[in-house]
């Protein structure tokens, strides 16, 4: 941690440097050319006062030069600042490879343009997935209930049933995003305390069963419909213990295994496997499935909002596209307990690796 917070300080120095050294050079350049100007008036009996003239206009020359060179780029900063204060957030500004000051100063507002226009990206495509996914299940809702109303049908288990089904999905976009809001703004606060591994995780695997397979819904636990794919668990040791935020690991693993169980191959086999970390009192998780994988050009932005994955096969038997946030969110949640989270090498399907540390880091 220390030595990238002194790299930073000493590029500041060199760029401070840079821009000193041609002020200097300037004022030193016209010392140098009065006292040559003055020597060559001795030896030719010059007038001083054409040489003072003489070297007056040759040294606000010279100073109208650097200037230039230095107030330009501010000028082009000032009126890309401007636009982008205005909204357009296309704009950017040249010379950020520049060796000094200017040039850090021109990188820095161009990735604050970056950034600005990454998080508008993001916020258009929230309102068009949300738009969407709220569409469907409120159209389908309402589909049913006009029906009710009308006679049409009677409000019999079934209709009541496809009723639930779509109020069930609703639900599950309002946690989504409650937990977006909650990252946004950092609420969150973990109670982790310590509990049995193999219990825990049986829980999550068989709430992911049940509510798929009994009753026909998508899981409360993720959202995927499948019932031919079969989870398996592996904990070593079988007493193994973990000291963690139980609600939060259960949004980590029931997205992990939502999204392997919708991307697996039919009749696939979806491995939650557990085992103690590196560390003492660490965990390792790890979610493996046997579907097309993630191609490694991808796995830098599997976990960024709103990724769903370029790929044709991603979009396997069980996916139904998402809004794109479970994973980002598994990440999230990883992040809060000081772990890591990411995708592991396999030679089949994918695999996410998952570690937390055991203890919690120091909030502020």
């Amino acid at each position: 941690m220390n030595r990238p917070a002194r790299r930073p300080g000493g590029s500041r120095r060199r760029i401070a440097i840079s821009i000193k050294t041609k002020l200097g050079a300037l004022v030193v350049g016209a010392v140098l050319l009065t006292s040559g100007l003055a020597l060559v008036a001795i030896r030719t009996s010059t007038e001083f006062r054409y040489i003072t003239i003489f070297a007056m206009i040759a040294t606000l020359l010279i100073t109208q030069f650097v200037a230039q060179s230095l107030t330009a780029p501010l000028d082009e900063m000032n009126t890309v600042a401007g636009s982008i204060s205005r909204g357009d957030l296309s704009r950017r500004v040249r010379g950020a490879d520049r060796r000094d000051e200017l040039g850090d100063l021109a990188s820095t507002i161009n990735r604050m343009a970056d950034d600005l226009e990454a998080v508008d990206r993001h916020r258009k495509e929230l309102v068009a997935n949300v738009s969407h996914e709220l569409r469907t299940p409120i159209a389908a809702l309402r589909a049913v209930l006009e029906n009710v109303v009308d006679g049409v049908s009677e409000a019999d288990p079934e209709t009541m049933r496809s009723a639930l089904k779509q109020t069930e999905r609703l639900g599950r976009l309002v946690e989504t995003l409650l937990d977006l809001s909650r990252l946004d703004n950092g609420v969150v606060q973990l109670r982790a305390r310590r509990f049995e591994v193999w219990p825990y995780l049986s829980g999550v695997l068989r709430e992911a069963n049940l509510a798929a397979a009994q009753r026909g819904l998508p899981s409360t636990s993720g959202l995927h419909r499948r019932t031919d794919v079969h989870l398996h668990l592996e904990v070593q040791p079988s007493d193994l213990t973990a000291y963690a935020d139980v609600e939060r690991l259960h949004q980590v693993m029931a997205n992990l295994i939502d999204n392997a169980v919708k991307h697996s191959p039919p009749h696939g086999r979806v491995t939650v496997r557990a085992r103690r970390g590196p560390y003492p009192d660490s965990l390792e998780l790890v979610v493996e499935d046997e579907g097309p994988g993630i191609p490694e050009a991808e796995r830098h932005k599997v976990f960024q909002r709103f990724n769903r994955g370029t790929s044709p096969d991603r979009q396997g038997p069980g996916s139904d596209g998402g809004t794109g946030l479970g994973l980002a969110i598994a990440r999230w949640a990883v992040d809060l307990h000081g772990g890591g989270i990411g995708v592991a090498e396999s030679s089949r399907g994918c695999r996410i690796r998952v570690t937390l540390p055991g203890s919690l880091p120091p909030r502020d």
